[in-house]
């Protein structure tokens, strides 16, 4: 680790705010986009993109990145062949290829999930550790500002927004190479089979308690998959003016939670804190749930701010956990595990399942036909919905500070069928009462079987110190990220 200076601290700021910049402009409202353009069917496989990336990002890194080529390099070409490939994705789109589309998003994906820790490597190699959460913040404010431009434009439902999204990549990996060099940290070393399988890691199943941790971090993303597969179709159908916009609430939220990480630690321990969390997802579906026959404003923007404790309580608590109860040759096996089966199956099964129901339509997990479509009630009327409200909904001229606000802008345009809207409105409560029981079932599963006393922070341990353990740990899930 070399000395903080300045201007290396502000090139990997650059990096971080350009690398989640990349993601939140198109993550956050790919479904709205595909939903309201006729490719609803390919939702599930363009959002398994990212799960499937998460699942093979440690096999590239242990076998390439980490052993040949410079990690600033290795980040450089990553990003413009993703940049590339984000760029052809609203071509092929509009010609209504919605398989090839899906591929492209897996290349995309395939290239960019591996950047997550790249990232971290470069900044570890030039940080000191304490100065990281001050860099680390600046991709969660990338994550925002990508929502808010989005917003701004128009583009929360346009695949317009692929091209900002492949421009900043391209922007990134040019920049890249200008970054400090960084040599491939296990040049030279022999390939560790038992490491890149995660075989040790397994080791800690005999842990009864992380057994229970691991089962219930797996299942509670198949919830989590509803908040980040449909939330931004759900507020374009109460209404919301920019859907993208206004889910970087969540992110704000998150930033905010991430810091006072330490001071609910020393007070709950990491069972309260996980369970917490849990709690928060069961408390936002039902806000969902509750707030779509009327469309309450308030109720919507709670759940969407919620997003802070739902995210930093569990997954922030369960990296640092995780990094706890592990030996220390394995912590790193241990946390590439807990990405894999959260990350990388848990969210792919959940996106399965998620729009299997909501379009009420078969889908495929690894090439295999699945149909989750009896599993409860789909939205029906949202593709009416959402071309009735875009007809009726007049061009806005205005500047740049009310285009702004606008992300707290929630109106109905006048003429909207009123039983077309009551219907997909009720349709919408039933479809967020199912992650809801998901998340509530899960939480009573972990409280019954979770009983761990390890002491994650000791009492006197430095503010700064935790919180730069938990943004470290927790950098692979910005899913988003944030």
């Amino acid at each position: 680790m070399s000395q903080s200076n300045p201007a290396t601290v502000v090139k990997l700021s650059i990096m971080m705010f350009l690398q989640f910049f990349v993601w939140g402009a198109w993550f956050a409202t790919l479904g709205l986009c595909l939903g309201g353009n006729d490719l609803g069917d390919f939702a599930g496989g363009a959002y398994g993109s990212a799960p499937i990336g998460a699942m093979i990002a440690p096999l590239f890194l242990g076998l390439i990145a980490d052993r040949f080529f410079p990690s600033q390099i290795v980040m450089g070409v990553l990003f413009l062949i993703g940049g590339a490939l984000l760029l052809s994705v609203p071509g092929v789109a509009a010609s209504g290829n919605g398989e090839l589309m899906v591929w492209l998003m897996i290349g995309n994906m395939l290239t960019y999930m591996p950047t997550l820790g790249l990232a971290n490597s470069i900044a570890f190699s030039h940080l000191d550790r304490i100065v990281f959460p001050k860099v680390r913040v600046w991709g969660t404010i990338g994550w925002i500002i990508a929502g808010l431009v989005v917003g701004i434009l128009g583009w929360s439902a346009k695949f317009n927004m692929f091209y900002l999204a492949g421009g900043a990549s391209l922007a990134l990996g040019a920049f890249s190479f200008l970054l400090p060099h960084t040599p491939a940290p296990a040049k030279g070393e022999k390939v560790d089979a038992r490491a890149l399988l995660m075989v040790d890691a397994f080791g800690l199943f005999k842990r009864p308690a992380f057994a229970v941790f691991m089962i219930c971090s797996t299942l509670i993303c198949v919830p989590l998959a509803y908040y980040y597969g449909v939330t931004s179709m759900f507020l374009q159908n109460t209404g919301f003016l920019q859907p993208a916009s206004t889910m970087t609430i969540g992110q704000i939220s998150e930033i905010f939670f991430m810091l006072l990480i330490p001071f609910f630690f020393r007070r709950l321990g990491v069972k309260w804190m996980i369970l917490v969390g849990m709690l928060a997802w069961v408390a936002r579906y039902l806000l969902f749930a509750f707030g779509a026959p009327d469309q309450v404003a308030l109720m919507l923007f709670a759940g969407v701010a919620l997003h802070g404790i739902c995210y930093d309580f569990f997954f922030v608590t369960g990296f640092m956990y995780t990094d706890k109860v592990a030996p220390k040759k394995v912590r790193s096996q241990a946390q590439s595990m807990l990405v894999f089966f959260t990350q990388g199956l848990g969210m792919y099964v959940g996106y399965a399942i998620v729009f299997g129901i909501f379009f009420q339509g078969p889908g495929s997990l690894f090439k295999i036909p699945v149909d989750f479509s009896g599993l409860g009630d789909g939205v029906s009327g949202f593709g009416d919905l959402t071309a009735e409200i875009g007809s009726l909904r007049e061009a806005s001229e205005s500047g740049f500070f009310s285009q702004l606000m606008q992300m707290f802008s929630k109106s109905m345009p006048e003429g909207v069928d009123s039983k077309l809207l009551a219907d997909t409105m009720a349709q919408w409560q039933s479809y967020w009462i199912l992650p809801a029981i998901i998340a509530g079932v899960i939480a009573v599963i972990f409280f019954l079987g979770f009983w761990d006393k390890i002491q994650v922070a000791d009492a006197d341990e430095d503010d700064a110190e935790v919180i730069a353990d938990a943004t470290e740990a927790a950098s692979p899930d910005e899913s988003s990220a944030p």
